[in-house]
């Protein structure tokens, strides 16, 4: 019973921050130019402006790259490799490892509460209707998988995956260990090259990504070969015992006919 009063206390107080957060977004201008701003900057692509922003803040600035990110998880698609290169390259590739990974488990963790507190309505209207179908399609043929395959795949959305997730009866648990294995790797190798960028690096980063992509297609790939062959086994070992109750079944008659033989002819 306290579990439930629990569950339906932190629903309402999701649901009242997301609507204040609204609200806020098209009653208030000064947050709304905020906002807006900070769209701008995500859009850009150009981590060097946002790292300048951040380092704007002074002793604050780890806080406000944790709270950046918590913001474009949930205002998905921006994208998030711009504050992991901006993290390491203001504070070093490792601390900057550290905080991208922490606070993208922190806004992944809120994506899935989101969903599952608020339901496949709420979530359409914070992403989109077919991004979300695409994901599902995704969960559908990867299965227990899905959430570590998507996080290994820079071209999955991130945050529509959260959300997702938050829909299904996957545990909270199991959806937590998944993003944080699968998001390791991405995180440290993009924070280790953010912390060498210059503002002119951009043929690098593309480089780069396009590299961790064609890597992470040759996972998925390996998965899907796996997942192929095994329904293949399946069939041929479905296939074999069909064939072999076949061959018992087909018992001749003898030419007398005894009760023994009666009524299987």
């Amino acid at each position: 019973m306290a579990f439930k009063r629990n569950a339906w206390v932190s629903r309402i107080a999701i649901a009242v921050v997301v609507v204040a957060a609204a609200v806020a977004y098209f009653a208030v201008p000064s947050v709304n130019s905020f906002v807006n701003d900070l769209c701008r900057r995500f859009s850009t692509g150009d981590f060097a402006e946002m790292r300048d922003f951040m380092a704007s803040y002074g002793a604050w600035a780890a806080v406000v790259s944790f709270a950046l990110m918590i913001f474009q998880s949930v205002a998905a698609p921006l994208p998030a490799f711009i504050l992991t290169f901006a993290n390491a390259n203001l504070f070093g590739w490792w601390q900057g490892a550290i905080l991208s990974w922490t606070s993208a488990m922190a806004g992944a963790a809120v994506c899935f509460w989101i969903a599952r507190s608020l339901g496949r309505e709420a979530v359409e209207k914070l992403c989109s209707k077919t991004g979300l179908a695409t994901i599902e399609r995704f969960f559908e043929r990867h299965g227990d998988q899905s959430v570590l395959i998507a996080r290994l795949l820079p071209f999955v959305s991130f945050d529509f995956v959260s959300y997702f997730a938050g829909l299904t009866s996957m545990s909270f648990r199991g959806f937590m260990i998944a993003t944080g294995i699968g998001q390791l790797p991405a995180t440290i190798v993009y924070s280790y090259v953010g912390g060498m960028l210059t503002g002119g690096a951009k043929m690098l980063v593309t480089a780069l990504l396009i590299l961790f992509a064609l890597a992470a297609l040759a996972v998925l790939a390996r998965q899907l070969y796996r997942e192929h062959a095994s329904r293949g086994k399946e069939g041929a070992d479905a296939a074999t015992g069909v064939s072999q109750g076949a061959d018992v079944l087909d018992i001749p008659c003898a030419d007398d006919t005894s009760g023994a033989q009666e009524g299987k002819c």
